[in-house]
Order: C-alpha cells, then sequence, then structure tokens
C-alpha cells in the first residue's frame, strides 16, 4: 500500500518543491478520485440519496472554529506567561542574555504555538538506530510511510503523517518538507476517532553518525507536544539517551511515552524483567512514572513488528490526543524547565534586605569617622569658653588673652590647625569601610548578579561622599572646617553638621547666651568696680587725701576680690547642663547631616535595588507557583 500525502502541504513548503496531496491526489480503495471538493460533495450527495450518514471529511474539520486549548480563559498558564514575560524584562539590565536565553526561547515557542492549530496534537517517534521506530510509526499510521530495513541510518529526514487537514502551520514550524508530508492510508487507523487531530512525526536516529540527524533531533523534540520514545532491550539502559535526553526532561513526563519495543526477541518473563528494569532506569533520572492514576510518564513494551501491543498504544495516544492538553503539558513543562534553570539567580538564602539594625550601624561608623564626638566636645568647649569670657573677672580674662596670644601652642590656636594628611586619610579610609560593610549587609543572601547589582549601587552613590559631607561640613561652619586651594579641609577628617543659624563660609556660629548671663556680666562688673572703688579709697588715704580708716576699704576691697571668682564660679556651676546639651545637639546635628548625605548617596540606591529584586522575586514566585523559600 502507499500513504497519501497531507492535502495541507502548500508548493513552496520544505525542499524538493513537490506537490500537495490537492494537486496530485490518489485513488481512492473503490478506484474514485476523492480527494477534490466535487468528488466529497458527490460522494456526499450519493449518500444522502443511499439514506446513509454523510462521511466526514478534512474539510468539515476545518470549518470548526479553532480554540486554543492550552490558553483556556482563567487557566494557570497565561498568568505564568505574562509573569515570566515580565520577569525576563525586568531582568534585563542585571542578567547576561545567556541566563535568559532559555525563558526567551520558552516564550517565544510559547507564542508561535498559540497561532497556529489547537485541535491538534503532534507527538514525536524518537529511538536509536535499530529500535523499531520507524516500524512503529508505520504500525500506528497503518502504512508503510517511513522506510525500514538493514541499511543505516533509514530515517534521515522527519517524516510526519496528520490524521486531519489545518496541520500544515504546524509542520511548516517542524520545518518537514512537504515531500515528507503523508495521510494515513484509508482503512481502520484513517478512520479512528481518537486519532481525528493527531500529527506524528518520525525523527532520524538520535544517535545516529550524522551529526546533522542529531541536531534535526534536538530541534523538532524542543518544539513537539509530546514524544514517543522507543527503546529495544539491547539499547534501553544506553548512557547517551538517559544522560543528553530522558533526564534533562524529566519535567516533561505527562507529555512522555517511553515503549519498550522488540519484545518478541525476549523469551518467557524477560520481557517483564527488562520492562521492570527500564522503569527503575526511569524512576532514577528523575522521570515520574504515571502508575495508578498519578500523573506521569506513560510507560508499556509491545512487538511493532507482530503488532502485540500497538493497539494498546494506539487507544492511550487516542485518549490523549482528545484530552487536547498535550501543547498546555508541554508548554507548562517548560515553564517549569526554564524557572528551574533561573533559581539560582532569583532565590535568596534567607531574608536579605537593609533592615533598622543595619542603617545604625552605617548611621554610627559613618559619624564615627566625621568625629561627631569630638565636633559635640569642640562645641560644649566653644560653649563654656564664651561663658568664661562674659562672667569671669576681668584680670584672668586678661591673663587668658595674654597667654593665648603669646604662647604658639595656645588651644585656639590647635583648634584652629588644619588636619594632618594621615588624619584625612584615615576619616576616608573610615568612610569607605562603612560603605563596605552596609553594602555587603545588604547583599548578604541574595543571588550573585542581585548582590553584584547592590554592592555596584553602593560603590557608585560612594564616590565623592567624603568630599560631599567635608562640602556640608564648611557651610555648616564645623569648628576647625576650612576650603584651602579649592580642597575641603576639616579639623576630623570628613564632614561636620549643620547648626541653626551657621553662616557660610566657614566661620563658625557663637553659642547662643542664656538670659542669665546679662545678669552675671552685671555682677562681675560691681564686683570689679568694688575692688576699684576700695583700691582707690586705700590709696587716697595713703597719699593723705582721705581720712585715714583701713577697714571700711579693705572690706569694700576684698569683698570684690572674692566676689568675683565666686560669680565666676557660680557661672560655670551653672553652665555645665546647658553646655552639655549643646555639645550633645551639635552632636546630633552633625550625625543626622553625615547620615542624610549617606542615606541619599548610599542607603537610598541600595534600597532601590533591594526592591527591584524583590519585584522580579514575586513575578518569579507567580513563575513557578512555589514559594521561593519552601521549595
Amino acid at each position: 500500500m502507499t500513504a497519501v500525502t497531507d492535502q495541507d502541504n502548500s508548493n513552496g513548503s520544505g525542499s524538493g518543491g513537490g506537490k500537495s496531496d490537492a494537486e496530485a491526489p490518489d485513488r481512492g480503495a473503490d478506484g474514485r478520485w476523492d480527494d477534490g471538493l466535487i468528488a466529497r460533495r458527490a460522494a456526499a450527495a450519493e449518500a444522502r440519496e443511499a439514506g446513509e450518514a454523510a462521511p466526514r471529511t478534512p474539510a468539515d474539520d476545518d470549518e470548526e472554529p479553532q480554540v486554543e486549548a492550552y490558553v483556556p480563559s482563567g487557566g494557570p498558564l497565561p498568568p505564568r506567561l505574562d509573569a515570566l514575560r515580565e520577569l525576563v524584562g525586568l531582568s534585563r539590565a542585571r542578567l547576561d542574555r545567556d541566563t535568559l536565553a532559555e525563558a526567551g526561547r520558552v516564550l517565544d515557542e510559547a507564542a508561535a504555538r498559540q497561532r497556529l492549530s489547537s485541535r491538534h496534537t503532534v507527538i514525536a517517534v524518537a529511538g536509536a538506530t535499530g529500535s523499531g521506530k520507524s516500524t512503529l510509526f508505520n504500525a500506528l499510521a497503518g502504512a508503510p510511510i517511513s522506510d525500514t530495513g538493514l541499511r543505516r541510518p533509514t530515517t534521515s529526514q522527519p517524516i510526519a503523517c496528520s490524521w486531519t487537514d489545518g496541520a500544515a502551520g504546524l509542520l511548516d514550524r517542524l520545518a518537514v518538507p512537504g515531500r515528507l508530508r503523508r495521510r494515513p492510508h484509508p482503512g481502520p487507523a484513517t478512520l479512528d476517532e481518537a486519532l481525528q487531530g493527531l500529527v506524528l512525526v518520525d525523527l532520524p536516529d538520535h544517535d545516529s553518525a550524522a551529526t546533522e540527524h542529531r541536531d534535526q533531533v534536538d530541534r523538532v523534540l524542543a518544539l513537539v507536544d509530546a514524544v514517543i520514545w522507543v527503546v529495544d532491550p539491547e539499547k534501553y539502559a544506553d548512557a547517551a539517551l538517559h544522560e543528553r535526553y530522558l533526564r534533562p526532561l524529566a519535567g516533561h513526563a505527562e507529555v512522555t511515552f517511553v515503549v519498550l519495543n522488540q519484545t518478541d526477541r525476549l523469551p518467557g518473563e524477560a520481557a517483564d524483567l527488562v520492562l521492570d528494569d527500564l522503569r527503575r532506569l526511569l524512576d532514577e533520572d528523575g522521570i515520574a512514572l504515571g502508575e495508578h492514576g498519578e500523573p506521569g510518564a506513560t510507560v508499556m513494551s509491545l512487538s511493532a513488528l507482530t503488532g502485540d501491543g500497538v493497539p494498546e498504544l494506539r487507544e492511550m495516544v487516542g485518549r490523549f490526543v482528545q484530552d487536547r492538553t498535550a501543547a498546555t503539558r508541554r508548554l507548562w513543562a517548560d515553564v517549569d524547565a526554564a524557572a528551574a534553570r533561573l533559581r539560582p539567580v532569583y532565590v535568596a538564602e534567607g531574608r536579605p534586605g537593609l533592615g533598622e539594625r543595619a542603617r545604625d550601624e552605617f548611621t554610627d561608623r559613618l559619624a564615627e569617622a566625621v568625629g561627631a564626638a569630638a565636633a559635640g566636645q569642640a562645641a560644649e568647649r566653644e560653649w563654656r569658653r564664651n561663658a568664661g569670657r562674659a562672667c569671669g573677672t576681668p584680670w584672668l580674662r586678661l591673663w587668658r588673652w595674654y597667654e593665648n596670644r603669646g604662647l604658639p601652642g595656645s588651644l585656639d590656636r590647635m583648634g584652629q590647625a588644619l588636619t594632618p594628611p594621615e588624619e584625612e586619610l584615615t576619616a576616608r579610609q573610615r568612610v569607605e569601610q562603612a560603605v563596605r560593610i552596609v553594602a555587603d549587609d545588604a547583599a548578604d543572601g541574595l543571588p550573585g548578579p542581585w548582590a553584584q547589582a547592590v554592592r555596584e549601587a553602593a560603590f557608585n552613590g560612594a564616590k565623592g561622599l567624603s568630599e560631599a559631607l567635608d562640602e556640608l561640613a564648611v557651610k555648616a561652619g564645623a569648628p576647625g572646617a576650612s576650603k584651602r586651594g579649592g580642597r575641603t579641609e576639616t579639623g576630623h577628617g570628613a564632614i561636620a553638621g549643620t547648626s541653626p543659624g551657621a553662616p557660610r563660609g566657614g566661620r563658625p556660629a557663637k553659642p547662643p547666651r542664656p538670659k542669665w548671663w546679662p545678669a552675671a556680666v552685671l555682677a562681675q562688673v560691681s564686683m570689679t568696680l568694688l575692688q576699684i572703688f576700695g583700691g582707690l579709697w586705700l590709696v587716697g588715704q595713703i597719699i593723705g587725701v582721705l581720712e585715714p580708716g583701713l577697714v571700711t576699704p579693705a572690706l569694700i576691697m576684698l569683698a570684690g576680690v572674692v566676689g568675683g571668682p565666686l560669680v565666676e564660679w557660680s557661672c560655670a556651676a551653672a553652665i555645665r547642663g546647658p553646655a552639655r546639651r549643646y555639645g550633645q545637639d551639635a552632636e546630633r546635628r552633625l550625625r543626622e547631616a553625615a547620615a542624610g548625605c549617606g542615606r541619599a548617596r548610599v542607603l537610598d540606591p541600595v534600597a532601590a535595588e533591594l526592591v527591584r529584586y524583590r519585584e522580579v522575586r514575586e513575578r518569579y514566585v507567580t513563575v513557578t507557583e512555589f514559594s521561593t523559600t519552601g521549595r
């Protein structure tokens, strides 16, 4: 018998330029031309006149609406594909092209399959050299479509057999030449309603010595809806089959048939023993076996040569085809496989992030690097110094003025000295260390690409951080901050805080005076006047201008001498609390300024990267339908 070529084939499909069946029809069993539209209508009219049901033709199938079975309304697959598409789009800037290549291929193939017929199920028959896959292909088709024999390889290109019309687009996608597209010969196989919609493809040998044959097998296996693996008793445990195909496609078990062929060569119970060993190997490959009603691969034994077991396989394939879910299952498994490959770049270990503790530690390290505590102490000393100048005795103030003016190493001059280069370098290193530590804390547990992105965001933001903070110190008028030669230098090597009313230009702001300072100044002036008055009185008595009487002027002068230090001591005791609070407030403002600059330049970019990672992780959870921490 000869096979009938598929009527769907176009003139230009494939190589060889063969004509389609519509242009080169064959005769039916009764010798009439029965594949033309007029002939089919005539046959239908004759059947109606004879009172019989009109035969169902392939053209009738084409009139039915083609609804994509693998994209049901409200089904779970479209959201997974949409999430995968969003996942790839959000990750292009963070992951390399090779990492996203498989996911992109799955999206492209899903879109291509959706545009084609959903009424057809494409099943490939694959196997090793001499396994009998072509014989099984012919047995299912009911005609010797594919060549069989001792010469190897007997199958050099994919050969397709379509039970119904409308599969031309699917075969074009598989790149099956038009001259190799067949229809089953009229007979039981053609009339089997369960096989309507089946597109069976016989592949070259996957272990062929010809490289182009293996490439064709790999290409077609990535596009078909299901595959029937044909193994024989000699090569069923072949490592090349299990390691290259079965094990990587373990997640596609629901669209996989594994057939042990040539059981007629096994004596007695040997076929059952070999089948059990095959099941064991498949289990080791991670392939779920469809036993006891559970989803998984179909495993069975048969003999394509004698026909033993072929009807059972045809029945299983028929149910599989009529279920109309093969494309859905295949795409679902493809998405699972792509998600499994992407897992290392999306699933974090633990709960990465930038917590409050890490933020506070970053602020503490930054404050330590800029000398916030020293700045607070300097502000406190400045407060006390101003109080001493305002409330101290004139003689002590005069002495301090003379001391500070006469000694080159005085405290005031030391306070205005610039920071040595070594100390400035140490402060810069402290800032860099603080950035490095917070970046490591934020990236801890993240997948490699996202951890690298977080560190890059932190280090890029830290560029110029020390200079920016130094500029803040100059604008704030921090003690010891100045500009020399266009470069900012601070007394603490990094930055200083802002203070209310701080003038620009590096001039420190004077601490505010309490309301009681005028009274203390007035009291000190009074004590000074008493000293002067008593002293003049005594001088007048000595030179004889005034009447003698040493007691009264001495007591007045003694009151001024004792009262001045007493007023100064009282003021010193009274300013301890305000001075301490002023220093703490200056330290707090300095910490806040450093924290604000560090947050804007380092913490916010790091937080943005973490938000981006959480967003893509949510998409990944939608793709996998599993929790990233529970899988």
